[in-house]
């Protein structure tokens, strides 16, 4: 498709089944624990001219998290950390975009976990852009952050008698996103 075919500004959605919102965190200070939200939304507005202006706006839902440990998951929707029942969803709504000239990208924006607003940014690759077999348009981005729990109002821990703690605070989001453009 070229350029001229292409419209100014351009939405899509997020296709949860081929795409995937994960973190990792560090437990006991000696191992990694990781885990995913499997409900989540997300819509990207391209503007194919100026990239840069592109926009996107997504949402996780805190009690569809997942570690596979059901105690854990639990714990983790409590108010020790998220606090599902009142804080439901994580968002991020993005500022701007910056670009190196390769298919390299910083997404900075606005994340927000218990009501608590930080600014974020996702170091970020554009995978590629096709036209699925059946049709539509898709396009893949890959994202990685790291944020300090603590700085959202996710402050549980226990020290650990040998020194260290349970939980650590630095938490690295991994994002894969297909994303479907909306006729």
């Amino acid at each position: 498709m070229t350029t001229a075919q292409r419209t100014a500004t351009s939405t899509w959605t997020v296709d949860k089944a081929h795409s995937s919102v994960e973190f990792a965190v560090k437990h006991m200070m000696v191992s990694t624990v990781h885990g995913r939200f499997r409900d989540f939304q997300g819509t990207i507005y391209i503007d194919e001219e100026q990239p840069q202006n592109s926009q996107v706006e997504a949402w996780a839902d805190v009690a569809s998290i997942d570690t596979g440990i059901a105690d854990r998951d639990a714990h983790l929707r409590s108010d020790d950390f998220f606090n599902a029942e009142r804080f439901p969803r994580i968002t991020f709504r993005s500022k701007r975009v910056e670009f190196d000239g390769s298919r390299k990208f910083r997404l900075v924006g606005d994340l927000t976990i218990r009501d608590v607003t930080r600014e974020v940014v996702l170091d970020g690759e554009f995978d590629g852009r096709i036209v699925y077999p059946w049709g539509n348009e898709r396009a893949g981005f890959s994202a990685e952050a790291s944020i300090s729990r603590k700085e959202f109002g996710v402050r549980w821990n226990q020290a650990l008698e040998a020194g260290g703690v349970i939980v650590g605070d630095s938490v690295k989001i991994i994002l894969q996103v297909e994303a479907v453009k909306q006729a």
